[in-house]
């Protein structure tokens, strides 16, 4: 049974609104990562990273999936083999959209998490500094999302699914972020056949067998029909 691993970035989720984060209008150009996307940030003015956290949530659920999400849908509904998402992305248009096999590695923006027990819940539409933690009444809640200096989730699942897989396909993603910016070179090493689909070439472009490049909305479902059409991605 063919294994296909998917990792999908911002430039998935584009289209339906959400913007990119490394190009020139990019959302880390406008904001200062050490205040909004680091837990040290959050100690010093945790109102300002909740309410930076706020509008990204209520932009995200304004959004709706686009022509990409529902192509991986019907590809999990009918694929003949395994298939796994992993997501750089902390919305969560690929669960909007049908997905069920999905791995957040950066977290999501649905998510709560006490930053002093490890608690979490679903995220309310607007967090507080003073929301006490459901579990342990501490008023440290804070958004389950990966900041810099953190390490990703779901590593170990990830990692070894993509030492199995028989292809490789990245969709949507910049190339500059690690760990995710390696797995092209890991599963490659495996063995496995590695795809890009993207608006421009990654930073990590050599490390693919094939680059297609285009809007997702129109590649993704193009590349999706294919595989259905032959029952399999090699």
């Amino acid at each position: 049974m063919e294994r296909l691993v998917i990792l999908t970035g911002a430039g998935i989720s584009a289209e339906s609104g959400l913007g990119t984060f490394r190009d020139k209008d990019g959302l880390w150009t406008r904001h200062d990562l050490s205040e909004v996307a680091t837990p040290e940030g959050f100690s010093r003015n945790p109102k300002r990273v909740l309410d930076f956290y706020n509008a990204r949530r209520a932009n995200s659920r304004a959004a709706a999936p686009n022509p990409a999400h529902e192509a991986l849908v019907r590809l999990e509904q009918s694929y003949l083999g395994e298939m796994l998402i992993v997501t750089q992305n902390v919305d969560d248009l690929h669960e909007r959209a049908g997905s069920r096999n999905v791995l957040h590695m950066h977290g999501t923006l649905e998510g709560a998490l006490c930053a002093a027990c490890g608690h979490r819940w679903p995220a309310p539409a607007i967090q507080r500094p003073q929301d006490p933690c459901p579990a342990c009444t501490t008023a440290q809640a804070r958004p389950d999302i990966v900041w810099f200096g953190e390490y990703p989730y779901h590593m170990e699942d990830i990692w070894q699914a993509l030492r199995r897989a028989d292809a490789f396909v990245a969709i949507g993603t910049s190339g500059t972020v690690y760990p995710a910016a390696a797995f092209a070179q890991d599963a490659g090493r495996a063995g496995a056949f590695c795809l890009e689909l993207n608006a421009e070439a990654s930073a990590v472009a050599p490390d693919f067998d094939e680059v297609r490049l285009g809007p997702a909305s129109r590649i993704v479902p193009d590349w999706v029909a294919e595989v259905l059409a032959r029952g399999r991605v090699l």
